[in-house]
């Protein structure tokens, strides 16, 4: 953190004050994938005689 005149400048690690972990880019993948299976499913189910 370094100061400018009036202003006060921080990186992004402390701006963001905690560590961000990749999880949450597999949970959003995961779930997309399993709501294309389900939505997939039913529909498939609905288009067979």
């Amino acid at each position: 953190m370094h100061r400018e005149d009036e202003e006060i400048h921080v990186s992004t690690e402390e701006a963001r004050g905690g560590s961000t972990p990749h999880i949450l880019r597999y949970m959003l993948a995961i779930s997309m994938t399993l709501a294309i299976v389900a939505l997939s499913a039913i529909w498939i189910s609905a288009a067979l005689p």
